[in-house]
């Protein structure tokens, strides 16, 4: 008789065990969803690095901003600044111009010819700006 109320206690044990072993793994599957949701994320917005850049001259960007608005544009001019507001932009021979983002990466390149790539945003209110992802200066001929 204790042998068979010791295999039954044994029984109700590992059912017990394998019950909270189930209970774990299906917390830790919660646990991980929040974990996958900001990697879909991640990932998603890390394909908006893989969006098309246009090549758009800055007599385009500046006669046809809103054709241009929200899009990664490529471009370039010179590098010229104003101080009060302190603020950056290139422009072209013909003064259409571009104003720069982020400030810190635009001015040591002040009175360079520079290629820049960035996303284009455009409003009545604030004008042209781009959002600097990256910057080259152009060699004299290019």
């Amino acid at each position: 008789m204790t042998a068979i109320l010791m295999d039954r206690v044994a029984h109700r044990e590992r059912q017990e065990f394998d019950h909270r072993r189930h209970e774990m793994h299906a917390f830790s599957k919660l646990a991980r969803a929040p974990v996958a949701a900001l990697l879909v994320t991640l990932l998603l917005v890390g394909c908006d690095g893989d969006e098309e850049i246009r090549e758009v001259p800055l007599p385009m960007l500046a006669t046809n901003p809103a054709a241009h608005d929200e899009t990664r544009v490529a471009t370039q001019g010179v590098v010229r600044h104003f101080e009060d507001p302190l603020h950056y932009w290139i422009e072209d021979e013909d003064l259409h111009r571009v104003e720069i983002f982020p400030h810190k990466m635009i001015a040591p390149h002040l009175g360079e010819s520079v290629r820049v790539v960035g996303r284009f945003r455009y409003s009545t209110s604030e004008g042209r700006r781009l959002t600097l992802e990256s910057l080259e200066p152009v060699v004299d001929g290019e």
